[in-house]
């Protein structure tokens, strides 16, 4: 079967080339740790992210959707930038745009949903469903690492993300049924592409 949705087609291979560049992102991001608690954490975080992408494969494989070469190279390029910086540019950045990355990635995969809704297709709800909660998961631990910083307040107020400020409306702790899981993010920008 051939998925006639350009945006959903868009945002799988757009998520499976975006889960490389995160998992590249969090090898250096664990390796400029020296806490053995904290680079244990970040390593299962980057596992969690390559278990995305092997996920989102899946579905592609599916519906017949090639990779996008452009996006595997601009990915593992942005990957292995980011990953390199974080030996560079201290303790705080990397976990704080690590926890707004993670906050938008949320959304990516409840609009998924919709999208595939919309084509009367259910049956990757629970995948989908799951993988934007770990992405929750994911955010809440980044924040939780930065929470007490003086330079939180700072950095939420130039990039709109922090204690105050998500990218997303999910709550883990009154978090909707599967079910329900198309109540997220319906001002979220990926739907104006549909």
């Amino acid at each position: 079967m051939k998925l006639n949705h350009a945006a959903l087609v868009d945002s799988l291979r757009k998520a499976y080339s975006g889960e490389k560049a995160a998992a590249f992102a969090y090898i250096g991001h664990a390796g400029s740790l020296r806490n053995p608690e904290d680079k244990a954490a970040v390593r299962q975080i980057e596992k969690d992210e390559w278990g995305h992408r092997q996920n989102i494969l899946g579905i592609m494989r599916k519906y017949g959707i090639p990779i996008s070469k452009y996006y595997e190279i601009k990915f593992h390029l942005i990957g292995r930038v980011i990953s390199a910086s974080c030996y560079v540019i201290g303790w705080f950045m990397p976990y704080f745009f690590a926890g707004k990355l993670e906050s938008g990635n949320v959304c990516e995969y409840f609009v998924m949903m919709r999208h595939f809704h919309s084509l009367g297709i259910t049956e990757h709800d629970a995948v989908l469903y799951e993988m934007g909660m770990k992405e929750k998961d994911h955010e809440i631990y980044f924040l939780n690492q930065i929470r007490s910083s003086r330079l939180l307040p700072i950095f939420e107020r130039i990039f709109s993300w922090g204690d105050k400020s998500s990218l997303n409306d999910v709550d883990l702790e009154n978090k909707y049924s599967m079910e329900k899981a198309e109540e997220y993010c319906k001002s979220y920008k990926a739907l104006a592409a549909r």
